[in-house]
């Protein structure tokens, strides 16, 4: 931060008056906490954060104030608890920036210390809804899907459920999003507090559903978790979810233009594209913030918005942060400006993942495809192209592969898609051998199975396609026993360790 510049808070706010800022659309003084979210990083404080402060400014309603909690470490609460919740969202599209002050958020907390007023704030009357964005390694889940019980953060926070569910009160400190959560919903049954919604923000398809089962089967492996398990099915809902928005690591240099504008530092800074979407199923077990009211969309059906941005957008995102970080481009909108990568990134939507789609209402698949490729052209969100091809191992399966069965099983063999795959293994190999630098940097492999994949990937590069492939973890019997699809992944691994070389 800079020395001498006050530092953003209600009281030096209210002092400085900056002009040519938004501030919170609803007085921060005025809400109520009746929304926990779990996962405080930069995507929610632009993304859900905002459209909740706008629902409750349109609707005139005071009672939805979040909670926002992190995951791993303190330094969010750090950043934004001497500034009372308030924090700026710095839009940037590619000519023009905006600054607004969010006010949403009005508690922050750290489970290594917060764990019970956390859990006793899920279990409160006027919390109505908890949301999530833990990142798709954040649930823990094992290779069939179902909870990691091995897992040891998920495996102590279940120690600690079981006691509490026993009656018990263990002081120990949450150590995983679904334990956290898990705990949350025990008191609030035996509290009798009302049912409740969770809503999973995170890009994973079927999201609610997928998170509905794996509280299920979670808690069938908590000893005198049935109870817990029936009332969680008769009174929480998990409807689905679609969220978009590229939100960059927040820079100095985004520090000082903020700084400019507002006359105050933020250390809570976040910054965004001008672009925002949020597709919402709209099953709710109890009261909600009005988020159709701030642009939201309210639907019956969240899948084919869903299926269009994992596929369209994730998948060519993830293919363009492999193939750039191999050609050594910082960001993606380097990436995408190389024209044959977003050759590259077309070809994958135009001829493997169009065919897989049903247009949602409302929506031109082509003309979400420029629209995605142009947002991606911004320059001024600078997204890197190492940020975005983390944890592969989580991502691939979710964004690409599902568009890879579906070829296959319509008989065709998905060439492009085949190629975003040995980007991924190219990528794999490079970095855990050493050999990728990026902007002047060695970059080392950022994925949970980092470990495994570069025991894989150490061998003879002629079979290296292969090696990767038998990871079933990822690929699945299905994909990984696709001769076809190997013979396509071999041959483009080929030509892009060859062009390394």
């Amino acid at each position: 931060m800079s020395a001498g510049t006050p530092r953003l808070s209600r009281t030096t706010l209210a002092a400085s008056r900056p002009r040519g800022v938004q501030l919170p659309a609803v007085d921060p003084a005025d809400l109520r906490v009746g929304l926990v979210h779990l996962g405080l990083g930069a995507f929610h404080r632009a993304h859900q954060a905002v459209y909740t402060e706008d629902a409750a400014a349109a609707a005139g309603e005071t009672r939805w104030g979040i909670l926002g909690v992190t995951q791993r470490s303190a330094r969010v609460v750090d950043q934004l608890a001497p500034q009372d919740g308030l924090y700026g969202v710095l839009t940037k599209g590619t000519d023009q920036t905006s600054l607004r002050l969010v006010g949403s958020l009005r508690d922050v907390a750290f489970p290594g210390t917060d764990t019970p007023r956390v859990v006793a704030t899920i279990a409160a009357p006027g919390t109505h809804v908890v949301t999530l964005t833990v990142t798709e390694k954040g649930y823990r889940r094992a290779a069939d899907g179902g909870p990691d019980l091995q897992d040891p953060d998920l495996a102590a926070d279940l120690a600690a459920l079981a006691g509490e569910l026993r009656g018990a009160h263990p002081d120990s400190p949450a150590r995983s999003p679904l334990g956290l959560l898990l705990r949350g919903l025990a008191l609030r049954r035996r509290r009798d507090a009302g049912p409740l919604t969770v809503v999973c923000c995170d890009n994973l398809a079927d999201n609610g559903a997928v998170l509905a089962a794996l509280v299920a089967a979670t808690l069938d492996a908590v000893p005198g978790g049935d109870r817990l398990r029936d009332w969680v099915e008769a009174s929480v809902r998990f409807p689905g979810t679609m969220v978009d928005r590229i939100v960059p690591a927040t820079t100095e240099a985004h520090r000082a233009e903020a700084r400019a504008l507002l006359g105050l530092d933020d250390a809570g800074l976040v910054v965004g594209e001008p672009f925002s979407q949020w597709v919402v199923e709209d099953r709710f077990a109890g009261p909600r913030p009005a988020w159709e009211r701030a642009g939201a969309t309210l639907t019956e059906e969240v899948a084919p918005f869903e299926r269009a941005k994992l596929r369209v957008l994730n998948a060519s995102h993830s293919t363009l942060a492999y193939l750039g970080a191999l050609r050594g481009h910082g960001t993606i909108a380097q990436a995408v400006a190389d024209p044959d990568l977003v050759a590259a990134a077309r070809a994958l939507i135009d001829d493997d993942v169009l065919p897989t789609l049903v247009a949602p209402d409302g929506l031109d698949l082509a003309g979400y495809r420029d629209d995605v490729l142009a947002r991606f052209a911004n320059p001024n969100t600078g997204h890197t192209t190492v940020q975005v091809a983390m944890d592969g191992s989580v991502k691939l399966p979710q964004r690409l592969l599902g568009t890879v069965r579906d070829r296959l099983d319509a008989g065709a063999v998905p060439t492009a898609a085949a190629g975003a795959v040995a980007a991924w293994i190219a990528y794999v190999r490079a970095t855990t051998q050493g050999e990728l630098e990026v902007d002047g940097r060695r970059v080392p492999l950022d994925d949970p199975m980092a470990p495994a994949l570069a025991a894989v990937a150490e061998g003879p590069l002629g079979s290296l396609a292969d090696r990767m492939l038998d990871v079933r973890a990822v690929f699945g019997d299905d994909v990984a026993g696709s001769a076809p699809f190997r013979t396509a992944v071999r041959a483009a691994v080929a030509e892009l360790v060859t062009v390394r070389a």
